[in-house]
């Protein structure tokens, strides 16, 4: 297998992956927009997946240090087809009420937590393997994340036009297969052999439970300020984001007297533009100062989206807002990945980066819910400029915190199983 071999691997099951999932996350919204005309219950779908995606992804990180990510994001995967597969099996059969829609996005939430931290957790590995910089390798799976988003919104958006949100579904149950056999023939095999019940300790030798990996991965966490710092940030504006893709915008859209096709041309858009930014990180992402890129990037990404609806502009000046804040959010995951990774000892890998994602997306269940219970109190204009100023607030507060003067600083963590805690507290 050639250095760069897992690493095309991986960018092509993340660029299958994740059009599939951009795809679901516009058609099963609008499925249930188009057919109940809540708010609430678009919110309320929404959280029945990303609810026990974050529950799951922050438990699963043991067990992708014990048996390696490979397996876990095969295994999550291969299930994630019949799944998916549920929903236009059950449109074609006119039994797709809410009733039956609820298990189905609740268990796909289940099966993609584990699955996206095994894939995020390959990447220190996959740097270490094709000897590059981590800041150029998180900014290309950045890039590809961007893509494969684009690609996903526009396609979605014609093809729930063409033949239904339903049936939509069954291109995201086919790129979850091929994402399968990608990672399962491309990519290395698991990085530890360890034993049914339980892991070694390489400084004590003696097994370990999983909930004392567990506890291990939280005690590193919670440790860190810098890692808390951006946790903390990341969820509020976590939160933010997903009320407005889950319900404010596809609420904007169709009270403007626009179908799906507009929706997924404007999160196009966005992803689109973000293409650029990521791609810049990749480049030229560890000479960056990180702070200030970190926070420009997060000011131009989040309230200017809001304010503009919000304030009944035309499409052209939506859409070219759209494209600026894009252009901005491709330089944030590469920059946080970065940090995240490098302060993280390589035998924590798994369990400290689902974790800390696990933080970060802790609010989005609730950001549906959220939307659509503000929109019915104080109305969808007023609802946009409440959730923009939010952003704003939420974007501006790390620069009071100490720990984030530390943010654009290389950490010193050694990353062997004796690895100190880092320096931040």
């Amino acid at each position: 297998m050639t250095r760069g071999g897992p690493f095309l691997a991986l960018a092509a099951a993340e660029t299958l992956s994740l059009s599939g999932t951009r795809l679901s996350t516009i058609a099963i919204p609008w499925l249930v927009l188009s057919t109940t005309g809540s708010p609430v219950l678009t919110g309320l779908i929404a959280m029945m997946e990303m609810l026990p995606y974050v529950v799951a992804r922050a438990l699963g990180g043991p067990l992708i240090d014990r048996v390696g990510p490979k397996r876990i994001a095969v295994c999550c995967d291969v299930a994630s087809v019949a799944v998916v597969a549920l929903v236009p099996l059950l449109d074609f059969f006119g039994l797709l009420g809410m009733p039956a829609l609820l298990p189905v996005v609740f268990a796909m939430g289940v099966l993609r937590g584990p699955s996206d931290a095994a894939k995020q957790a390959m990447v220190p590995d996959i740097a270490a393997l094709a000897a590059v910089p981590l800041e150029r390798v998180t900014g290309v799976v950045a890039a590809i994340e961007r893509l494969a988003s684009t690609v996903g919104a526009a396609g979605a958006g014609a093809l729930i036009g063409l033949i239904g949100p339903g049936q939509a579904l069954l291109v995201n149950a086919a790129s979850f297969a091929a994402a399968a056999l990608i990672v399962g023939a491309g990519m290395p095999g698991s990085r530890r052999i360890c034993e049914p019940c339980g892991t070694q300790d390489a400084r004590t030798g003696a097994t370990t439970s999983y909930l004392e990996e567990l506890r291990e991965g939280w005690r590193f966490l919670r440790s860190d300020a810098v890692l808390v710092g951006i946790a903390a940030m990341v969820a509020i504006t976590n939160l933010l984001d997903q009320a407005y893709h889950a319900v404010l915008l596809p609420v904007w859209t169709r009270e403007s007297g626009h179908g799906p096709e507009l929706l997924g041309a404007m999160l196009a858009v966005f992803t689109g533009a973000s293409i650029a930014g990521a791609a810049i990180a990749a480049a030229a992402g560890e000479r960056l100062p990180r702070l200030t890129v970190y926070t420009v990037a997060f000011l131009l990404t989040g309230c200017p989206r809001f304010l503009v609806p919000a304030l009944d502009a035309p499409l052209a000046l939506v859409f070219t807002t759209l494209a600026i804040a894009g252009f901005a959010s491709g330089f944030l995951n590469p920059i946080l990945s970065a940090v995240i990774f490098e302060r993280i000892p390589k035998p924590l890998t798994g369990r400290v980066s689902a974790l800390n994602v696990a933080l970060c997306f802790a609010l989005i269940p609730f950001g549906g819910l959220v939307g659509g219970a503000l929109i019915s109190t104080i109305g969808l204009a007023a609802a946009l400029l409440f959730t923009g100023l939010a952003y704003l607030a939420a974007t501006l507060a790390p620069l009071a915190l100490k720990s984030f003067r530390e943010f654009d600083g290389k950490s010193t963590v050694v990353t062997d199983a004796a690895a100190p805690r880092p320096s931040g507290r």
